[in-house]
């Protein structure tokens, strides 16, 4: 195409910018189309193996699925929630068996590596498949060629296929637990407090814990409070308990943490109202409300078109410790008190303390640890004068006298409630010694 006119600056302009977009409309349509699903075989079934497993390597490729999810927010999708490695995997198809017509298509998957890498080599990932027409898949197996045998292929069931009404209000996600995690006590208290201020789920991914803390996990399970995915990272791939890449030859962070959120974000899109991202040893306390419902519900009306809420993190340093509270009978529970820990760290002069969320699944697209990467909707920082959050750990600041801490002593306002709460968990589960 030729631009006739005038030979000024202005009209060159729109020349190159026609141009342009035309050619970028072009190169979309040509994108869509070649993203749109093929039927590759007719008059057959599929009898591929149905992957069973939290985590599936697919065969001769760097590339591991975790789960595939049903996503019309835009258009018709299968997202499957991946981790792939950032440069060698270039292209993947999504091959779908329709029952009701016998037919397989394939089409060509987008690889969206998160942004939210750290330097590592692999990263969390969307696979993301346009859906053949009134086909309504219900599994989904992945490929890197558009030719095969399904048969031959692992077949993974597409979840949030069919629309549920909300079953909870919260659900709270943990990942990962690892390093023969056995912080029992402190486990305890947290699950109590968040049952306290709402929670009707807790959702955690397990890679390891010690023989007491399966035996507390079996109670909170059979409870109908905790939900555990296996979380076998370390079969697969070179995992790091740090969250940046340090050069040591491992594969990916903290037991691959970012990609854990996401799959616990889409796995419950359709059954609760919020999902809470935080860690076990970190509980989003409310300075003005007496639990997170009240709490949501006045934040929503103040932020109107807000889908993703920030807390602030203060640390509550388990080395400094109040005589209060200490419960002779909770003394052979291994784990922290924190119930004795009320002196937080004062914000550190040009560090900005990190944040955990409270979200509406629904609007997530991508969330990394400690803000979202795409939502739809706005995120807003929750004033610390309406909630913190409560993080008892190692000192961050340990070089500090008691004096320069910050008595707070928010967490009592719920001490009597949780108190017995933990007692009745600990007698039943046997781990509580008579005085």
């Amino acid at each position: 195409m030729l631009c006739a006119g005038k030979k000024s600056y202005f009209a060159a302009a729109v020349c190159i910018m026609t141009v342009t977009s035309m050619l970028a409309v072009s190169y979309l349509k040509l994108q869509r189309l070649s993203h749109q699903p093929k039927v590759i075989q007719e008059g057959r079934r599929c009898r591929g193996k149905i992957a069973i497993s939290t985590i599936t390597a697919l065969e001769g490729n760097k590339t591991f699925i975790i789960s595939p999810y049903f996503d019309d927010r835009e258009s018709k999708v299968t997202r499957l929630i991946g981790i792939v490695h950032h440069e060698d995997v270039k292209q993947l198809y999504c091959w779908f068996c329709c029952q009701a017509n016998g037919k397989i298509y394939v089409s060509k998957a987008k690889i969206d590596v998160h942004s939210d890498r750290f330097g590592f080599p692999y990263g969390a990932a969307d696979i993301v498949c346009l859906e053949p027409k009134n086909c309504d898949p219900t599994h989904v197996s992945i490929h890197q060629s558009p030719h095969g045998n399904i048969d031959q292929l692992p077949r993974f069931e597409i979840k949030n296929r069919k629309p549920e009404t909300f079953s909870v209000d919260f659900t709270v996600c943990i990942s990962a637990m690892f390093g023969n995690y056995n912080n029992v006590l402190q486990f305890i208290q947290s699950m109590e407090m968040y049952k306290i201020l709402g929670v009707q789920k807790v959702v955690i991914y397990k890679n390891n814990c010690s023989h007491l803390m399966e035996k507390v996990l079996k109670f909170y399970i059979e409870e109908g409070t905790v939900e555990v995915i296996p979380w076998p990272i370390n079969s697969h791939l070179r995992v790091s308990s740090k969250w940046r890449f340090m050069q040591d030859g491992t594969h990916i962070g903290y037991y691959g943490q970012i990609t854990a959120l996401n799959d616990c974000i889409y796995r419950n899109m359709e059954r609760s109202k919020f999902v809470v991202l935080n860690d076990a040893d970190e509980i989003i306390l409310p300075l003005k409300h007496p639990d997170w419902k009240t709490m949501m519900n006045s934040l929503r009306e103040q932020n109107p078109g807000t889908s993703v809420f920030l807390f602030e993190n203060h640390i509550f340093p388990e080395t400094v410790s109040s005589r209060t509270f200490n419960i002779s009978s909770w003394n052979t529970v291994p784990g922290v008190n924190i119930l004795q820990h009320v002196y937080r760290e004062p914000d550190r002069k040009d560090v900005i303390n990190p944040r955990k969320m409270i979200v509406d699944p629904r609007k997530v697209i991508q969330t990394s640890v400690h803000s979202v990467l795409r939502a739809y909707g706005k995120s807003v920082y929750v004033p610390m004068d309406v909630a913190l959050i409560y993080h008892c750990r190692k000192a961050l600041q340990g070089n500090l006298p008691r004096e320069s801490l910050i008595r707070d002593t928010t967490l009592w306002k719920y001490n009597s409630s949780l108190i017995m709460n933990v007692n009745k968990v600990l007698s039943q589960t046997m781990l509580q010694t008579k005085n």
